[in-house]
């Protein structure tokens, strides 16, 4: 099985990329997190008032500097705009979306990873559809190690967890519940919070199983370039030790 990286850009009707065009000197870099989006401008030039006003309408402004290298500005805003993403197809189509989006003079750019040459042509072939789009790059990474930078954003992780499923996972691992061997029971962990026994280890079992099922198309990744499965070397190899 073959991996492949592809970098495409596209036009379509955008606010960010409408800001992007209208100032070719601005990059817009974008996160999308599970509630909102996070937005990191930047440009060498000195703003406008014109600018500086569009960017506040955007959102909230989390930080803001100017210097030598140019004026830089993180801002956080709702997700409205991500109705109807091009990401959803992304995933249609069998491929990981690589944040961040990166808005530049007018063109959206992507970086998608693949398990398969066609689900990239049959994308390629949808987005060309409703929209100009160019494909700057497709590179097969199936014969090297897959890189970190290419691992899951956090909040895909963590996507359809409530906060008290959230709460639960992080006070198990916190108090040891998840070291060789067990630093606390389940017993032991339901008597700091104000909820029973059973209550808690099912928002417990609930945030396992969503983790390791969000986890498991890059776990699929991750494994993907392995040559043999390293626990069926391990049983041939205790078989092997047991003949002799």
């Amino acid at each position: 099985m073959g991996l492949y990286e592809a970098s495409i850009r596209v036009k379509h009707e955008c606010p960010y990329r409408s800001i992007s065009e209208r100032y070719p000197d601005l990059t817009i870099r974008e996160w999308p997190l599970s509630d909102c989006q996070v937005l990191e401008i930047t440009t060498e030039t000195t703003p406008t008032d014109e600018l500086l006003d569009e960017i506040n309408q955007i959102g909230t402004v989390l930080h803001e500097s100017e210097d030598d290298d140019g004026y830089h500005v993180v801002t956080q805003s709702c997700l409205c705009s991500l109705e109807e993403s091009i990401v959803d197809r992304f995933e249609k189509y069998n491929c990981l979306y690589q944040s961040p989006t990166i808005y530049h003079q007018g063109w959206e750019h992507y970086t998608v990873v693949a398990f398969d040459s066609e689900d990239v042509r049959e994308l390629l072939s949808e987005l060309r559809s409703d929209r100009e789009i160019e494909l700057l790059s497709k590179t097969s990474i199936s014969e090297t190690q897959i890189p970190h930078s290419m691992l899951a954003p956090a909040n895909q992780l963590f996507e359809d967890l409530t906060d008290r499923q959230l709460a639960a996972l992080q006070l198990a691992l916190e108090s040891g519940y998840y070291e060789q061997p067990r630093k606390t029971s389940l017993r032991e962990l339901a008597k700091q919070t104000a909820v029973a026994r059973s209550t808690y280890e099912e928002h417990l079992r609930k945030a396992e199983n969503k983790l390791l099922t969000n986890a498991g198309q890059y776990l699929r990744l991750v494994t993907a370039t392995s040559m043999a499965d390293p626990l069926q070397v391990e049983e041939t190899r205790e078989a092997e030790q047991a003949a002799d």
